[in-house]
């Protein structure tokens, strides 16, 4: 096979960055999601190359993974929150494994994650068993990054649980339930009332909800308030839907929040991280594309879910669906 040389790094074929990236050395993973992130042609050629091997070598093991939501708004504690939850799950688990992805608002100066130094994420590197990546929302609507599905996806494949802690959720700021198999919504205290809450369309999205500083007083209002408008908008399961009550500082909640995580991650029969692609390869046609574009898509092309079948991989059938409705437009 040919040698590429990945960016800044020793020149390495796509097969032995993925055979470095299942050590989970953080180096060759971080390579490998920086290849997801980059829209250049040769690095997404490299990203499809290794992604390969890595879902052949996850068929050989049988290994599956399970990614998990968490949003909520600026302030309310997500990161420290996910910090001692992540750290209390290895702890329960020894053969764990946990990848977080933080997508974070653009600076408008840089485009870079306003929050990407991540001082609050505190984890043991000595052990790889937790990784952590920021990343830049890009403007984009919808809580994640134009770029987090593809980072998903390769984490899943190298650990068995990918945590994804969105940009804040609301009516247009939903796009983490086509990515995780459970979503948990974060508040903090005096977070807003029942009004607030049913206006912002949050109560209809999440599977859970956390009142995170539950260490302060008002967090016993919030949570009243938070059930209250669940009996109003969600009235046919609002009594399953749990509400967990957590302080990062004191401590309290995170050794239950941990175990529900833990249940997610041993249950059976989750979707695969790939067979998400078409919803989020739709989006991008969409974004790219367009009204145009989705009906080149769904009329020529027979639909995401056909056309990701007879290419190579998701970054490929970018640039074959480029190619393809450009020839369509100009032909």
């Amino acid at each position: 096979m040919t040698r590429h040389l990945l960016p800044r790094s020793p020149a390495v074929t796509p097969a032995e960055l993925a055979e470095q990236a299942l050590t989970r050395a953080r180096h060759p993973v971080a390579r490998l999601v920086s290849l997801a992130e980059d829209g250049r042609s040769g690095a997404s050629a490299i990203y499809d190359e290794a992604m390969a091997v890595l879902e052949a070598d996850a068929e050989r093991r049988n290994h599956t993974a399970r990614v998990i939501g968490v949003t909520g708004s600026p302030g309310s504690g997500k990161s420290s929150l996910l910090s001692r939850v992540a750290n209390a799950m290895v702890a329960a688990d020894p053969d764990l494994t946990v990848a977080v992805v933080a997508v974070d608002p653009s600076s408008p100066s840089s485009g870079g994650a306003l929050l990407g130094d991540r001082t609050r994420m505190v984890v043991d590197t000595a052990q790889n068993r937790i990784y952590f990546r920021s990343q830049a929302s890009a403007t984009a609507l919808g809580g994640l990054a134009p770029t987090t599905f593809q980072v998903c996806r390769a984490l899943s494949l190298i650990f068995k649980c990918v945590i994804v802690e969105t940009v804040g959720v609301g009516q247009s700021e939903a796009d983490v339930r086509h990515l995780a198999d459970r979503v948990f919504l974060v508040v903090a205290p005096l977070s807003g009332d029942e009004i607030q809450y049913l206006k912002a369309g949050i109560i209809e999205v999440p599977d859970a909800f956390v009142v995170n500083k539950s260490d302060e007083p008002a967090a016993t209002r919030t949570y009243h308030q938070l059930r209250g408008s669940l009996w109003l908008a969600r009235p046919s399961d609002a009594h399953d839907i749990p509400i967990y009550r957590t302080s990062a500082k004191t401590g309290r909640g995170i050794d239950e929040l941990a175990r529900d995580f833990l249940t997610i991650v041993t249950a059976e029969n989750a979707t695969p991280v790939r067979e998400r692609a078409p919803h989020f390869f739709t989006a991008w046609v969409r974004d790219e594309w367009g009204r145009v574009g989705a009906r080149h898509l769904a009329e020529q092309l027979g639909g995401a879910r056909a056309f990701l079948a007879t290419q190579n991989g998701f970054a490929s059938a970018r640039r074959s669906f480029d190619a393809s409705i450009r020839a369509a437009l100009h032909g």
